[in-house]
Protein backbone atom coordinates (compact mmCIF):
# COMPACT_ATOMS: atom_id res chain seq x y z
CA UNK A 1 0.00 0.00 0.00
CA UNK A 2 3.00 2.18 -0.40
CA UNK A 3 1.07 3.59 -3.62
CA UNK A 4 -1.23 5.56 -1.29
CA UNK A 5 1.79 7.07 1.43
CA UNK A 6 1.29 11.05 1.46
CA UNK A 7 -2.09 11.62 0.91
CA UNK A 8 -4.69 13.31 2.84
CA UNK A 9 -6.20 10.16 4.39
CA UNK A 10 -3.12 8.63 5.06
CA UNK A 11 -1.49 11.21 6.71
CA UNK A 12 -4.64 11.47 8.55
CA UNK A 13 -3.95 8.16 9.39
CA UNK A 14 -0.16 8.33 10.33
CA UNK A 15 -1.10 10.96 12.64
CA UNK A 16 -4.12 9.11 14.38
CA UNK A 17 -1.85 6.06 15.31
CA UNK A 18 0.58 8.77 16.35
CA UNK A 19 -1.76 10.09 18.56
CA UNK A 20 -3.59 7.37 19.60
CA UNK A 21 0.36 5.68 20.94
CA UNK A 22 1.22 9.05 22.67
CA UNK A 23 -2.40 9.35 24.32
CA UNK A 24 -2.05 5.80 25.57
CA UNK A 25 1.55 6.70 27.41
CA UNK A 26 3.17 3.25 25.33
CA UNK A 27 6.22 4.04 23.84
CA UNK A 28 6.98 3.29 19.72
CA UNK A 29 9.84 0.92 20.81
CA UNK A 30 7.73 -0.94 23.77
CA UNK A 31 4.92 -1.04 20.86
CA UNK A 32 7.46 -2.55 18.64
CA UNK A 33 8.53 -5.10 20.91
CA UNK A 34 4.68 -6.14 21.80
CA UNK A 35 3.70 -6.43 17.88
CA UNK A 36 7.26 -8.09 17.44
CA UNK A 37 8.00 -5.27 14.53
CA UNK A 38 10.58 -3.49 14.50
CA UNK A 39 11.12 0.08 15.79
CA UNK A 40 11.61 1.88 12.21
CA UNK A 41 8.45 0.44 10.70
CA UNK A 42 6.67 1.84 13.79
CA UNK A 43 8.32 5.38 12.97
CA UNK A 44 7.55 4.81 8.95
CA UNK A 45 3.56 4.34 9.76
CA UNK A 46 3.33 7.01 12.61
CA UNK A 47 5.41 9.46 9.88
CA UNK A 48 2.91 8.63 6.63
CA UNK A 49 6.21 7.34 4.83
CA UNK A 50 4.16 3.39 4.80
CA UNK A 51 0.87 2.86 5.42
CA UNK A 52 -0.35 -0.21 7.08
CA UNK A 53 -2.75 -2.59 6.07
CA UNK A 54 -6.37 -2.64 8.34
CA UNK A 55 -5.46 -5.93 10.37
CA UNK A 56 -1.91 -4.45 11.41
CA UNK A 57 -3.97 -1.16 12.32
CA UNK A 58 -6.35 -3.17 14.24
CA UNK A 59 -3.34 -5.02 16.06
CA UNK A 60 -2.00 -1.66 17.09
CA UNK A 61 -5.27 -0.24 18.14
CA UNK A 62 -5.41 -3.56 20.42
CA UNK A 63 -2.07 -3.16 22.00
CA UNK A 64 -3.09 0.40 22.80
CA UNK A 65 -6.37 -0.16 24.45
CA UNK A 66 -8.30 2.19 22.52
CA UNK A 67 -11.80 3.27 22.68
CA UNK A 68 -14.69 1.74 20.66
CA UNK A 69 -14.83 5.25 19.89
CA UNK A 70 -11.33 5.65 18.76
CA UNK A 71 -11.21 2.53 17.11
CA UNK A 72 -13.41 2.48 14.84
CA UNK A 73 -12.81 6.25 14.10
CA UNK A 74 -9.16 4.92 13.00
CA UNK A 75 -10.01 1.84 11.34
CA UNK A 76 -12.28 3.67 9.02
CA UNK A 77 -9.31 5.58 8.16
CA UNK A 78 -7.38 2.58 7.34
CA UNK A 79 -10.19 0.72 5.54
CA UNK A 80 -11.00 3.22 3.28
CA UNK A 81 -7.16 5.14 3.01
CA UNK A 82 -7.05 3.68 -0.87
CA UNK A 83 -9.70 6.11 -2.28
CA UNK A 84 -8.28 8.58 -3.88
CA UNK A 85 -10.68 10.95 -3.32
CA UNK A 86 -11.97 12.15 0.30
CA UNK A 87 -15.39 13.64 0.60
CA UNK A 88 -17.44 13.64 3.58
CA UNK A 89 -21.03 14.81 4.10
CA UNK A 90 -22.37 16.45 7.70
CA UNK A 91 -20.44 17.56 10.46
CA UNK A 92 -19.67 14.30 11.65
CA UNK A 93 -17.38 13.80 9.16
CA UNK A 94 -15.23 17.31 9.52
CA UNK A 95 -13.30 16.74 12.47
CA UNK A 96 -12.13 13.52 10.69
CA UNK A 97 -11.11 15.95 7.69
CA UNK A 98 -9.69 18.25 9.69
CA UNK A 99 -6.88 16.07 11.05
CA UNK A 100 -6.10 15.54 7.30
CA UNK A 101 -5.98 19.16 6.50
CA UNK A 102 -3.60 19.51 10.07
CA UNK A 103 -1.16 16.38 8.36
CA UNK A 104 -1.50 18.10 4.79
CA UNK A 105 -0.61 21.75 6.41
CA UNK A 106 2.52 20.01 8.67
CA UNK A 107 3.62 18.53 5.05
CA UNK A 108 3.40 20.90 2.78
CA UNK A 109 6.12 22.76 1.37
CA UNK A 110 3.43 25.38 0.12
CA UNK A 111 -0.09 26.74 0.57
CA UNK A 112 -2.12 28.88 -1.30
CA UNK A 113 -5.68 29.75 0.01
CA UNK A 114 -8.38 30.98 -1.48
CA UNK A 115 -10.97 32.44 0.89
CA UNK A 116 -13.25 35.21 -0.71
CA UNK A 117 -15.21 35.65 2.51
CA UNK A 118 -13.61 34.73 5.57
CA UNK A 119 -9.90 35.41 6.79
CA UNK A 120 -8.33 32.08 6.34
CA UNK A 121 -7.60 30.14 9.10
CA UNK A 122 -3.72 30.02 9.31
CA UNK A 123 -3.96 34.08 9.83
CA UNK A 124 -6.90 34.35 12.23
CA UNK A 125 -6.72 35.50 15.98
CA UNK A 126 -8.27 33.32 18.19
CA UNK A 127 -11.08 35.57 18.66
CA UNK A 128 -12.08 35.98 15.35
CA UNK A 129 -12.08 32.03 15.05
CA UNK A 130 -13.98 31.70 18.23
CA UNK A 131 -16.38 34.18 16.91
CA UNK A 132 -16.96 32.22 13.17
CA UNK A 133 -17.34 28.79 15.51
CA UNK A 134 -20.07 30.96 17.18
CA UNK A 135 -21.82 32.10 14.52
CA UNK A 136 -22.12 28.33 12.96
CA UNK A 137 -23.54 26.92 15.94
CA UNK A 138 -20.59 24.57 17.52
CA UNK A 139 -20.77 23.77 20.80
CA UNK A 140 -19.23 25.38 23.17
CA UNK A 141 -16.64 22.48 23.97
CA UNK A 142 -15.98 22.13 20.03
CA UNK A 143 -15.61 25.75 20.00
CA UNK A 144 -12.70 26.01 22.47
CA UNK A 145 -10.82 22.89 20.74
CA UNK A 146 -10.91 24.31 17.36
CA UNK A 147 -9.40 27.55 19.02
CA UNK A 148 -7.06 25.40 20.74
CA UNK A 149 -6.55 23.66 17.13
CA UNK A 150 -6.14 26.83 15.40
CA UNK A 151 -3.21 28.22 17.35
CA UNK A 152 -1.18 25.27 17.08
CA UNK A 153 -1.67 25.33 13.51
CA UNK A 154 -0.97 29.42 13.08
CA UNK A 155 2.46 28.03 14.41
CA UNK A 156 3.80 26.98 11.04
CA UNK A 157 3.64 30.30 9.64
CA UNK A 158 6.37 31.23 12.77
CA UNK A 159 8.04 28.25 13.41
CA UNK A 160 12.08 27.67 12.21
CA UNK A 161 11.60 26.42 8.83
CA UNK A 162 7.97 28.17 8.15
CA UNK A 163 5.81 26.79 5.06
CA UNK A 164 5.08 29.56 2.34
CA UNK A 165 1.53 30.23 2.68
CA UNK A 166 -0.21 32.83 0.06
CA UNK A 167 -3.70 34.20 0.93
CA UNK A 168 -5.87 35.06 -1.90
CA UNK A 169 -8.52 36.86 0.22
CA UNK A 170 -12.14 38.70 -1.03
CA UNK A 171 -12.02 42.18 0.04
CA UNK A 172 -15.68 41.79 1.90
CA UNK A 173 -13.61 40.15 4.48
CA UNK A 174 -12.01 43.56 5.66
CA UNK A 175 -15.58 45.05 6.52
CA UNK A 176 -17.37 41.98 7.50
CA UNK A 177 -18.59 42.27 10.95
CA UNK A 178 -17.71 38.99 13.08
CA UNK A 179 -18.26 38.69 16.71
CA UNK A 180 -18.19 41.70 19.71
CA UNK A 181 -16.35 45.00 18.80
CA UNK A 182 -12.46 45.13 17.98
CA UNK A 183 -12.45 41.71 17.00
CA UNK A 184 -12.24 42.72 13.65
CA UNK A 185 -9.92 45.31 13.87
CA UNK A 186 -7.70 42.96 16.37
CA UNK A 187 -7.91 40.55 13.02
CA UNK A 188 -6.73 42.88 10.30
CA UNK A 189 -3.95 44.46 12.37
CA UNK A 190 -2.91 40.82 12.80
CA UNK A 191 -3.31 40.12 9.47
CA UNK A 192 -1.62 42.82 8.46
CA UNK A 193 1.14 41.52 11.06
CA UNK A 194 1.44 38.28 8.85
CA UNK A 195 2.03 39.90 5.89
CA UNK A 196 5.16 41.34 6.70
CA UNK A 197 6.77 37.86 6.99
CA UNK A 198 8.42 37.07 4.11
CA UNK A 199 6.86 33.87 4.05
CA UNK A 200 3.21 35.33 3.85
CA UNK A 201 1.65 36.75 0.85
CA UNK A 202 -1.43 38.41 1.13
CA UNK A 203 -3.42 39.85 -1.90
CA UNK A 204 -6.94 41.08 -1.46
CA UNK A 205 -9.51 40.73 -4.23
CA UNK A 206 -11.51 43.84 -5.18
CA UNK A 207 -15.07 43.80 -6.27
CA UNK A 208 -16.55 44.40 -9.76
CA UNK A 209 -13.95 42.67 -11.41
CA UNK A 210 -15.89 40.46 -13.56
CA UNK A 211 -16.33 36.66 -13.73
CA UNK A 212 -12.81 34.39 -12.35
CA UNK A 213 -12.41 31.26 -10.99
CA UNK A 214 -13.00 32.37 -7.40
CA UNK A 215 -16.11 32.34 -8.37
CA UNK A 216 -16.97 28.90 -7.84
CA UNK A 217 -16.19 28.80 -4.25
CA UNK A 218 -13.03 28.74 -1.44
CA UNK A 219 -10.26 26.49 -2.07
CA UNK A 220 -6.85 25.07 -0.80
CA UNK A 221 -4.06 24.44 -2.76
CA UNK A 222 -1.04 22.04 -0.94
CA UNK A 223 2.05 21.45 -2.34
CA UNK A 224 4.60 18.79 -0.85
CA UNK A 225 8.09 18.00 -1.62
CA UNK A 226 7.03 14.11 -1.18
CA UNK A 227 3.88 13.77 -3.06
CA UNK A 228 1.33 15.19 -5.77
CA UNK A 229 -0.44 18.16 -5.18
CA UNK A 230 -3.86 18.08 -3.72
CA UNK A 231 -6.79 20.50 -3.31
CA UNK A 232 -9.00 21.27 -0.54
CA UNK A 233 -13.03 22.34 -0.47
CA UNK A 234 -14.53 23.09 3.02
CA UNK A 235 -18.17 24.05 3.18
CA UNK A 236 -20.69 24.35 6.21
CA UNK A 237 -21.22 20.68 6.28
CA UNK A 238 -18.89 19.05 3.99
CA UNK A 239 -15.31 18.59 2.45
CA UNK A 240 -13.57 17.02 0.14
CA UNK A 241 -9.86 16.10 -0.76
CA UNK A 242 -9.03 15.75 -4.96
CA UNK A 243 -5.88 14.80 -5.74
CA UNK A 244 -6.71 14.20 -9.72
CA UNK A 245 -4.38 15.42 -11.80
CA UNK A 246 -6.79 16.91 -14.23
CA UNK A 247 -8.67 19.04 -11.54
CA UNK A 248 -4.77 19.82 -9.50
CA UNK A 249 -3.95 21.55 -12.92
CA UNK A 250 -7.09 23.22 -13.44
CA UNK A 251 -6.70 24.62 -9.75
CA UNK A 252 -3.19 25.48 -10.45
CA UNK A 253 -4.27 27.36 -13.23
CA UNK A 254 -6.57 28.93 -11.14
CA UNK A 255 -4.57 30.29 -8.61
CA UNK A 256 -2.15 31.60 -11.28
CA UNK A 257 -5.66 33.16 -12.85
CA UNK A 258 -6.73 34.61 -9.16
CA UNK A 259 -2.92 35.98 -8.60
CA UNK A 260 -2.81 38.09 -11.83
CA UNK A 261 -6.32 39.98 -11.06
CA UNK A 262 -5.79 40.50 -7.19
CA UNK A 263 -4.40 43.54 -5.96
CA UNK A 264 -0.47 43.45 -5.27
CA UNK A 265 0.87 42.89 -2.08
CA UNK A 266 1.64 46.64 -1.57
CA UNK A 267 -1.86 47.72 -2.45
CA UNK A 268 -3.07 44.83 -0.59
CA UNK A 269 -1.53 46.24 2.64
CA UNK A 270 -2.13 49.91 1.70
CA UNK A 271 -5.61 49.15 2.18
CA UNK A 272 -5.93 46.80 5.39
CA UNK A 273 -3.76 49.93 6.42
CA UNK A 274 -6.39 52.52 5.58
CA UNK A 275 -9.23 50.17 6.78
CA UNK A 276 -7.55 49.72 10.23
CA UNK A 277 -7.23 53.60 10.55
CA UNK A 278 -10.94 54.44 9.43
CA UNK A 279 -12.24 51.68 12.41
CA UNK A 280 -9.63 52.79 14.97
CA UNK A 281 -11.19 56.38 14.05
CA UNK A 282 -15.05 55.40 14.54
Amino acid sequence: MAATAGTPRARALSAALREARMASGVGSRELARQLEFSHTQISHWENGHRVPNVETVAMILTVLRASPRERERILDLARNVAEPNWLTVGMNGIPQQLAGVVECERSASSIVEWSPMVIPGLLQTSDYTRAVKEAAGLSQTDIELRVMLNVSRRELLTRRNPVSFHALVGVATLHEPIGPDGVVLDQLRHLAEMAERPNVVVQLMPLRIGWHPGWAGPFVFYEFQDASPVVHFEHHSSGAFIPTEHDVVEYQKAVAWLSEIAMDEADSLDLIAKTISEMEER
